[in-house]
């Protein structure tokens, strides 16, 4: 063979073996791209159903809250009027008339509130603690909010210090009350170990439509219910965050 043939053959064989490397190289690009669209497909997967569980959730509570929400409201709609009191959506009952609460910078229950607290915690334990509700209830949460004044107080922040003090005092002042009461002794070992006292001085005061503050309705307490679907959905994310 003439070292012209020899040269062409050799040329033809590189060739060769240049497209067959390229012909592997793009056999394992498809390959990655066919593992990577899977991955995305099954993360696609994972986020739709965690989505779709939240969703369920979600649905379940709504349902829940608006059940509890027109229970409580035809129990107590014909008293929270002389109450001084409210009940909103969102499950919370303020107690709103400050004459009838504390004495100005005190934590002793006044005789109103002490009658007011003996008619309604009874009546309310009966309700959250039926079966349609207990076990999906987290928390019972008595809360005490004051406004941001104190009259003899040196700074802002000693006057939040102040009436953080103060709102934690009355909490656990109300709390101690009811969870004596003898009509709800029935429900005590469930009482303790859902019940809670939370002061939380002015941090949520209540506002008038010109952003100023409301200090009546801002020296308040409240009795706040926590379900157990927030407990459930961060489940349902650590359990994602978890399985990736």
């Amino acid at each position: 063979m003439s070292q012209q043939g020899r040269g062409l053959d050799n040329q033809r064989v590189e060739e060769l073996e240049h497209e067959e490397h390229w012909i592997a190289v793009s056999d394992l690009m498809g390959g990655l791209m066919m593992v990577f669209l899977l991955i995305a497909l099954v993360f696609m997967v994972m986020v739709e159903l965690e989505r779709r569980k939240i969703h369920d959730v979600a649905v379940v509570y709504e349902r829940l809250r608006t059940q509890l929400y027109e229970d409580l409201k035809r129990e107590f709609e014909a008293d929270l009027p002389r109450w001084g009191a409210e009940l909103s959506p969102d499950l919370s009952i303020r107690f709103l008339r400050t004459e009838l609460l504390f004495d100005r910078g005190k934590a002793e229950l006044k005789e109103d509130f002490s009658a007011i607290l003996a008619d309604f915690f009874p009546r309310y334990v009966r309700i959250i603690t039926s079966d349609s509700y207990r076990n999906d209830i987290n928390e019972v949460r008595i809360e005490g909010h004051t406004d941001r004044g104190w009259s003899d107080a040196s700074s802002e922040d000693d006057a939040y210090v102040r009436n953080m003090e103060l709102s934690q005092a009355r909490t656990r002042t109300t709390l101690a009350y009811v969870l004596g009461l003898e009509a709800v002794g029935y429900r005590k070992p469930w009482l303790k170990s859902h019940l809670t006292a939370n002061g939380l001085s002015s941090s949520k005061p209540v506002l008038l439509a010109n952003g100023k503050e409301d200090s009546d309705r801002s020296r308040r307490v409240e009795f706040r219910l926590r379900t157990d679907a927030e407990s459930r959905i961060e489940a349902i994310l650590r359990e994602g965050s978890e399985s990736e």
